[in-house]
């Protein structure tokens, strides 16, 4: 069946296209881009006017819980909030109660998705057996099976030379290694940035040399081991700084940023709000201008969600007793655009850092609009105004410290392969 998109603001990073076109989609792939007046027709039509049209985000960064954490959230929940959302690509973060030492337990996953299949689940498979950073994963079969990367996930290593072996490990299979820079034993009893706000507040932190010595250290094993290294949720001026020379000396290097990070600040701590405590912790206001320049002179790759979406329970609690995380697949697109709003991105930029960029880093050909590429679309409306109101939130986790707070332009029907999976 073909679907025809008209009269649509067709904006793709990727290109450089960015104009009124149509679109035709054959087959769960984009056919045809033409002019706005050439005559075409299609199975079914969809007149565009006013909206934009730009790839689905590949969010690089969420936990989905399931199988092992379903009292959190399932996949079912969670990829129909990342339909809309505009998400149409996520990957599979790996945490203790749920991760992927075996080709079977990722092909439960795609068994799992695929009986709603609201958006494409990329798993990131793990480093070490149960990521517990001692005895290193069969990486050869959890490639096989699919696994766009790997990683420890926030998990520790049991030493350097673990890290180290599982690096050239993963340099001989060509899989990129996903690390979380932290130093535990630097970090070890923390719950916030280490600053004047921890010291007002009284409460255990982190200090962001516990990031950037991990930094470092990865940076020196990426250098001598030549892996392929995908920096996750980069927090602090110096990692960004470290990045950015290590980027100018041609390492094989990428990194992310976790979208709030770039709105919230230790400040947002200061009355002990438990949907403010995330890892890395919300840092200082000169790191999140650092963050925000890092992104913009190309050094910061891509935007993700870092989604954790958890029980309600698991937020009602003292600061230092509740879990870390925000379910964030909701606002990651609305964040983006707010950078533009604030001047830090251009339009074109910020819808890559969430598209065609992370689509390379997991190697996918998602992300762009060019003929063959997959028709995984966003149709936007620019003009819509509203209020994040968390019991209205898709994803089973309502733990969203941007509740409350008012965007501007909102998704209207999100296709996967051509077809809808989400409209409004």
């Amino acid at each position: 069946m073909s679907l025809l998109i008209r009269n649509a603001r067709i904006i793709d990073p990727a290109s450089g296209l960015d104009g009124q076109r149509n679109l035709l989609v054959n087959n769960g792939q984009i056919a045809a881009l033409t002019e706005a007046n050439a005559a075409i027709s299609a199975d079914e039509e969809i007149d565009a006017s006013g909206l934009w049209l730009f790839p689905g985000a590949v969010d690089l960064a969420a936990w989905l819980r399931e199988p092992g954490l379903d009292h959190k959230a399932t996949l079912q929940s969670e990829t129909l909030a990342a339909a809309a959302s505009g998400v149409t690509t996520l990957c599979y973060q790996p945490e203790p109660g749920a991760n992927f030492d075996s080709a079977a337990q990722v092909k439960l996953i795609d068994d799992l998705n695929r009986k709603q299949r609201f958006a494409n689940v990329e798993v990131l498979g793990n480093l070490t057996k149960g990521l517990k950073g001692e005895y290193l994963s069969n990486m050869a079969s959890l490639k096989r099976a699919g696994c766009v990367g790997v990683t420890n996930s926030q998990q520790p290593f049991h030493s350097l030379q673990t890290l180290r072996r599982a690096m050239e490990y993963a340099a001989t299979h060509d899989l990129t290694v996903f690390i979380y820079p932290l130093e535990h034993a630097l970090a070890a009893g923390g719950y916030m940035h280490e600053g004047e706000v921890s010291t007002r507040l009284g409460l255990p932190a982190i200090p962001s040399a516990a990031e950037t010595v991990a930094v470092a250290q990865t940076l020196a094993l990426a250098s001598h081991t030549g892996a392929r290294v995908h920096f996750c949720r980069l927090s602090a001026k110096l990692s960004v700084r470290l990045i950015r020379q290590a980027k100018e000396s041609d390492l094989d290097i990428s990194a992310d940023v976790a979208a709030h990070q770039l709105f919230l600040t230790d400040m947002d701590v200061s009355d002990f709000n438990p949907l403010c405590h995330v890892m890395p912790p919300l840092r200082s206001a000169r790191d999140q201008d650092a963050l925000r320049e890092g992104l913009a002179d190309g050094t910061i790759d891509a935007i993700c969600s870092d989604h954790q979406p958890h029980e309600v329970d698991a937020k009602l609690a003292p600061f230092q007793q509740t879990a870390p995380g925000i379910s964030a697949l909701e606002t990651l697109l609305p964040l983006t655009l707010r950078l533009v709003e604030e001047k830090v991105l251009s339009l074109p930029e910020a819808l890559r850092k969430i598209t065609a960029t992370p689509a390379r880093i997991i190697s996918s050909k998602a992300g762009c609009i060019s003929v063959g590429a997959p028709a995984d679309l966003v149709l936007f409306d620019p003009d819509e105004l509203w209020e994040l109101d968390l019991n209205r939130m898709y994803s089973d986790g309502k733990n969203s410290p941007f509740g409350g707070w008012n965007f501007n332009g909102a998704v209207k029907r999100t296709l996967l392969a051509g077809k809808t999976v989400f409209r409004v």
